[in-house]
Parts: structure tokens; sequence; C-alpha cells
């Protein structure tokens, strides 16, 4: 694994039916290319949405023809189907593709152009433009079958439709990065954090997805089978991504860099997708000291796309993933303190960053003591760059449930801690007393991902498609 190129992640598979009513081809000639024209520039358009793949089956005038698309569609394993309604279809043309492929289902009523010329507009041309006649009739069947979905009505070009298409691709790519991903879980739980325990069948059963449990032996070995040379690389390519701070020792930074090489293997080797981890240690002994020196190399991995967090917290390395792959970056966050004077609540945290967030170039920092932990080593500072971002929690119900927690604010200037921390002063436009009350009462834990951008929308998007309950913190001010 080289330098900080991300590692390559799963695309995202959007399966793609267009169809219409093939009684009308015979009768207006001109109207099914027409139609296949509308059919090949969305096929297009979807293609350039991000790291996604196409399965395009064409077009189909008929419940034959529809049958066969949900076979192949079926097979392909997508993550999303769009049915494109291009005009009148009836709904037997596509409830097997939805049935029968088992993912998410998008329907899109996209009309050529925003409006018709009605004086010279005759049958066939305003049947181009019937997209939506079909679709009451393709949700009261699917309600029937019991068969959820989402819609987008626009027309062709429209940008505000594809905005919110886009949202849906993507929203299922995070589904899809969920079902498939391998998270890791190396160590023991931090002594005492309940609200911290997950349920490892819980993950698999509500999210999907595999959690390799690891020992920190597995790092051990790979940590020692790094040589000078590996290591001096390494420290190299960290002094060109971070400013030193003159607090840093030596001894500690190649130590943090040759656990960071360690670390990529035990990624590699494990085919991990995030990780998640925490050891108390004792006396300075290797299991100790390999706990303590893993911020550099966690941070690393973080940017890279692998996201890993501290203090054993499964399910929030899970909400890096999931701000990760919306491409919003996602820090390992937690409170730290109020300001009534500015109105804002400071949050951070010490450990593993997400370098793609920072304002600045990162600091590494010799930190003598780790609060609440044992060791002593590199530990990464910076402040989130100002403007809009989104908070993400995944907590956890009586019953067991997960539960999808979020929060808009800003992030705004002004004197921040410097103690090895990832640290921001975030305005919710309210009371900070009130936010916090009402952030602590909504069901997330302890800790929770920091992304940039107002990211609600698209997660709103992401638990509908997971099946999750989300929950948008706000105070009025």
């Amino acid at each position: 694994m080289t330098a900080l190129a991300r590692v390559p992640a799963r695309p995202t598979l959007v399966g793609l039916v267009a169809g219409g009513l093939g009684a009308y081809w015979p009768q207006f000639p001109s109207l099914l290319p027409q139609l296949k024209k509308s059919a090949a520039r969305v096929s297009e358009r979807l293609s350039g949405i991000g790291d996604i793949e196409v399965v395009d089956v064409g077009f189909i005038s008929d419940a034959q023809e529809g049958a066969a698309a949900a076979e192949k569609l079926r097979v392909a394993g997508c993550d999303l189907i769009i049915g494109f309604l291009t005009t009148y279809m009836t709904a037997s043309m596509l409830v097997p593709v939805a049935q029968r492929s088992g993912a998410p289902v998008l329907l899109i009523n996209l009309q050529p152009t925003e409006k018709m010329d009605h004086a010279s507009f005759d049958t066939g041309a305003w049947l181009a433009y019937c997209g939506a006649c079909p679709l009451p009739e393709m949700a009261n069947a699917f309600r029937r079958a019991g068969v959820e979905f989402r819609s987008v009505s626009g027309y062709v070009e429209d940008e505000r439709a594809w905005t919110r298409i886009a949202r849906w691709v993507r929203a299922a790519g995070v589904r899809g990065a969920l079902r498939h991903g391998r998270h890791g879980l190396m160590g023991h739980l931090y002594p005492g954090m309940l609200d911290v325990s997950t349920d490892l069948t819980s993950v698999s059963a509500q999210l999907g997805g595999h959690v390799e449990v690891l020992e920190i032996d597995d790092l051990r070995v790979r940590v020692s089978a790094v040589t000078d040379a590996e290591v001096a690389a390494r420290m190299e390519l960290a002094r060109s991504v971070f400013e030193l701070d003159s607090s840093v020792v030596d001894e500690d930074f190649a130590w943090g860099a040759k656990v960071s090489v360690g670390l990529d293997r035990l990624v590699e080797d494990f085919a991990l997708d995030s990780l998640a981890y925490y050891h108390r240690g004792l006396e300075g002994e290797q299991h100790e000291r390999l706990g303590a020196g893993m911020i550099l190399g966690a941070s690393l991995l973080t940017a890279r796309g692998v996201p890993a967090a501290g203090e054993y917290e499964l399910r929030n390395s899970l909400a890096m993933l999931i701000m990760d792959r919306l491409g919003a970056g996602g820090s390992f966050t937690e409170l730290q303190a109020l300001n009534f004077v500015d109105n804002v609540v400071e949050m951070g945290h010490d450990g593993p960053a997400h370098l793609a967030i920072s304002a600045r170039r990162p600091l590494l920092r010799g930190l003598g003591v780790y609060h609440g932990k044992r060791g002593w080593g590199v530990s990464v500072e910076f402040d989130v760059r100002q403007g809009p971002v989104t908070l993400l929690g995944l907590g956890q119900e009586r019953d067991g449930s997960y539960v999808m927690v979020a929060a808009e604010g800003t992030v705004v200037p002004g004197p921040l801690l410097e103690i090895g921390n990832t640290t921001s002063r975030v305005d919710f436009g309210c009371d900070p007393g009130e936010w916090t009350d009402a952030w602590s009462a909504s069901g997330v834990d302890h800790h929770w991902a920091l992304g940039v951008g107002h990211q609600a929308a698209e997660l709103r998007c992401v638990a509908e498609l997971i099946g999750l309950e989300f929950r948008e913190v706000r105070v009025s001010p």
C-alpha cells in the first residue's frame, strides 16, 4: 500500500431499466427512437455520478421483456435499481424487476424538456412526456406487493432532479459499502464504556457485512516484521504530510511510523474496510506500546478511506465509513466544552483523525500522557476547516436496533486547544447548552463522526435504504 493513495473501494452497481408500452410503437413510429435517446442520456449521466458502474439492461416494452430484465439485474447484484418511466407502461413490467433484485428501487420520471409545445404536439409527441402517467400505478402496485420504493420526477436535464437522483445513488453506495464491508475490531472494550459495547451479530443483521475479530498480537507480529528501511520511508512520508512540533521525540516518531507500516499490512491481510481498536496494556510492555503507537498510522489509513476509530468504538468506525463514502471525511469526535460567550460547542478527540477535513497542514505533537489511556507517543492535531459540517452518530436502542443521529452546524473561527487533538468550534445556531442537551437525549453514544458539508439530506436517504430510523437534532434559536 503506497503513500496516501486511497484504498480502492468497491464501486456502486446501479441497475437501469427503461421502458414504455409496446402497443405505442406501431401507432407512433417516431416515439420509440425518441424515448431510447432519452434512456441513453440517462445512462450517460448516471455513469458520471462518482465511482459507479451502470448495469444497463436496455429498453423493455412488455411484461415478458420486464421478466428477462429482472433476471439480468438479479444476477448482477446491484446496489440500486432505477426504473426509467419514459412514457406509460404497465406495473407488470417493473414489479418483477423490483421483487427479484433484492435491491432498493428508484423510479424516475424525466420528460424530455421542461414543458410541451402544446400548439405543435400531436398524440405521439405528448406520449414522450407521459412518464408521470404510470407513476401512481407503479406506486400502488409496489405498495401492494410489499416493495419499498422512492421516486424522482423532472426532465432529462433537470439539475434539481439529478441532485436528488445522485443523492439516492450515493446512499446506495454507502449501503453497499456496509453490506459488503469487512470491519476490524481489535483489542478490548475500554473498561466501563457501556454505550460503546456492541453486539457483533447486530452489525451483520442490521447493516450487513462482516466483523473480523482481531487480537493485538495480529498487529504485533506484523509490526515486528517491519524493516528499518520501511520505517525511514514512512517517517519521510509523515514529514511530507504533517508539520512536526518540537515536542515530537524521534524515538516515538519512529515507533509510530513502524506501527503505521504494520497497520497497513494488517488491513491488507484481512481486507479491512474499517477498524476499531483499543488496548490498555501495562507498565510499558509491548501491547501497551502498540496501542499507544497507533495514532499516526490510523490517521493515514483514515485519510486513505479505511476509517480507524479508537476506544473500541465499532459503531463509530462505521459512522466514519458512512461519512467517508459520502465524500465528507468523517473524523473521530466527542464533546470537549461549551463556550457560552461565543455560543459554540467545542468538540474533537485525540487519536485518529481524517486529514481531508483539516483547515491547515496537520501537526504531529508529542504527548507524554494520553488522557485516560496508558502510554505515550505522537498524536495528530489540527482544526477542522471553517464552514458547514455534519455530525453522524450510530446509536443503539434498548431493543438493540440502530438509529442514525445527525446534526448540521458551522465551524467558526476562534481559539482552540493545543493538546494533540482534532478540534473545532461548531455553531448550531442556538444556545450551546440547549443543543448539548438535545444531542445527548437523541440516542447518540459517546463518539460520532464529524464531516464537512451539510449532509443530512444524504444521510436521510442512507438511513431509508438501510432501514434505520433517522433523527436530526435541531434546536430553535
